[in-house]
């Protein structure tokens, strides 16, 4: 294994303490860093190492192999939680946006790379992007499809075209673009949030305004319809607490109301907030609440 930095690559380096802060956390606003945490005694880093470094030459700098002894720079390996290696971090703009540990072979090691490095419509979605901000969504819908179109094999184009179907609040394209999704796909945290805010629109569709619903609970408390729908709206506007309140109101007073709803609508909820204390602590009440 060759321990030094090849002068004729200046996309494959050794990092140590002295220059991690420039040649990863500085050199990620660039483009993406792959910092693999390996030691000379260990053999899966021998496997792997060779094919970071075959993909670091094929993809010619647009990302960079940074490689870290371990034995000699422990500090570094701490910081980073490389706990035991190979244990691969990518960085992109100063903080670690993907990971995994252990030899891996080619085809996984060059989907991770996929998820990160740009592709030319990744220019697509940009221009889509600035075309939203400008209130033109339906040019940046075509846009965003037809650079799916042309290359289909990018997962992030799909993921901002489902956003933009959602700001024009065309909600039966944004499912039905969803369902279509590859299952792996429609597991990434933007697809579940973004099925988890579907719930929410479909319900205020039909629903009367804000301050309708709160007047009509208001004077009648039991009003179930009324207080899910003021529900789904305070979550729409960004309430997700209060939203939370009233749904865990609604479960205490009609558990039976809609098959279970007011469950299954915090549930999703909390799903999108992941591994949270304050969604822990919601989960809690749920389960105090159905004892």
């Amino acid at each position: 294994m060759n321990e030094s930095s090849d002068e004729n690559l200046p996309y494959i380096i050794d990092v140590n303490e002295s220059n991690f802060e420039e040649a990863v956390l500085q050199a990620s606003f660039k483009v993406p860093v792959m910092v693999d945490f390996w030691a000379p005694w260990c053999n899966p880093c021998k496997m792997l190492m060779p094919i970071v470094t075959k993909l670091a030459e094929e993809f010619e700098g647009k990302f960079i192999l940074a490689k870290v002894n371990v034995d000699e720079n422990q500090p570094l390996a701490t910081q980073f939680n490389a706990r035991s290696v190979p244990a691969v971090k990518i960085f992109r703009n100063g903080a670690v946006v993907d990971e995994f540990m252990g030899a891996q072979p080619e085809s996984n090691v060059r989907k991770v790379l996929d998820n990160h490095i740009e592709r030319a419509s990744d220019q697509a979605r940009l221009e889509a992007s600035k075309l939203i901000q400008q209130g033109d969504l339906d040019d940046a819908i075509e846009l965003l499809r037809k650079a799916n179109r042309d290359d289909p094999d990018n997962p992030r184009v799909r993921s901002d075209l489902i956003a933009t179907l959602f700001l024009l609040e065309d909600y039966d394209q944004v499912e039905e673009a969803i369902k279509a999704l590859p299952a792996i796909e429609q597991e990434a945290d933007e697809i579940k949030g973004l099925k988890n805010r579907l719930l929410f629109a479909k319900i205020t569709v039909k629903a009367a305004d804000m301050d309708t619903l709160k007047s009509t609970i208001a004077q009648n408390p039991d009003n179930s319809e009324a207080r899910y729908q003021y529900a789904a709206r305070l979550v729409m506007e960004g309430g997700t607490e209060e939203g939370l309140s009233e749904l865990l109101i609604l479960l205490m007073r009609d558990r039976n109301y809609g098959d279970d709803a007011a469950r299954k609508a915090m549930l999703a909820i909390l799903d999108s907030m992941g591994d949270h204390t304050t969604a822990n602590q919601w989960r809690r009440k749920i389960a105090n609440t159905i004892l």
